[in-house]
């Protein structure tokens, strides 16, 4: 016999997975035979509160046991360490980056663009100098943010030093920016960048060099000797950048190239939905309401 329960759930976060996954269009198991013990669903949300819980492996494995989140995503069982790695390793760049636009949406804006560093993994730099060690691998992080909202439109991760416009090139090669305002640091200051943005129907404003100042080369880099009074707002960029390290990534637990892309992709999956929940001002008396199928015996 079954019979339908209507479950209550006051959580914005979950609502945000529901919502998400099914824009997605994935099916709900990748297999027609075998085991289907957890749906796509499942590993999505799982995935993402282990970014969020900031916590190795073993011991979110452990604590979902305490949590209510095995009774609102319907988990039969509590996934181990080896299966959510595995996950992990099962949704590719593309579809992370799917993911994010899908929280996104289409519209005119006014964006920011800028480049950090992050360490690969926790390693105490005190005791690995004193034992000869090398420092830890580095970062090139470079992300294209919504100065007003705050989201992160785009990003890109590569394990080596590398300048902050060949990711810009990339950003406007991958996302529709019709009409809208790029600002940026002297970094960006190239005219091909500008022939690039403009020709997409967009602007890019990035201060002169000190060296060509006086008399920059290039018709666009010319008109950026006197930049609007919004350019003050590049600084948002900034203040993403220290959000993320301080709430999210204090370093890349990942050692492989490809791991760690992926997971400043959750990160950054995360840090856009956390957004989204805090714009929408959810409501705490607002309720999510789904049926749950129960086999009574």
């Amino acid at each position: 016999m079954k019979q339908k329960q209507l479950i209550q759930i006051n959580n914005p976060m979950n609502q945000e997975f529901i919502n998400l996954f099914h824009r997605l269009g994935l099916p709900m198991h990748f297999n027609y035979y075998g085991n289907k013990e957890f749906t796509n669903y499942q590993r999505i949300a799982v995935i993402i509160l282990y970014v969020r819980s900031k916590k190795s492996l073993r011991d979110f494995s452990k604590e979902l046991h305490e949590s209510m989140w095995s009774k609102w995503l319907g988990l039969k069982k509590i996934p181990c360490k080896s299966a959510i790695n595995l996950w992990m390793k099962l949704f590719k760049m593309r579809t992370i980056r799917i993911l994010n636009k899908l929280l996104l949406v289409q519209k005119k804006r006014l964006t920011a663009i800028d480049g950090t560093g992050l360490d690969s993994w926790q390693r105490r730099r005190h005791y690995a100098k004193r034992i000869g060690e090398p420092n830890m691998p580095y970062a090139k992080v470079d992300i294209f943010v919504d100065v007003n909202s705050k989201e992160i439109l785009d990003f890109s991760l590569v394990n080596h030093h590398q300048h902050d416009i060949v990711a810009a090139y990339q950003f406007t090669k991958r996302n529709r920016i019709k009409d809208s305002i790029i600002l940026a640091d002297g970094a960006y200051d190239s005219e091909p960048l500008h022939e690039i943005v403009r020709n997409k129907g967009s602007k890019l404003y990035a201060p002169v060099r000190k060296n060509s100042r006086n008399k920059p080369r290039g018709f666009w880099r010319k008109k950026c000797i006197i930049l609007p009074d919004f350019m003050g707002k590049r600084s948002i960029v900034e203040s993403v950048n220290f959000m993320l390290k301080q709430t999210q990534i204090p370093s890349l637990k990942s050692k492989k190239n490809v791991m760690k892309q992926r997971e400043f992709g959750w990160h950054v999956i995360l840090h856009n939905i956390k957004r989204k929940i805090l714009i929408a001002g959810y409501n705490e008396n607002q309720e999510l309401l789904f049926f749950i199928t129960i086999e009574i015996i």
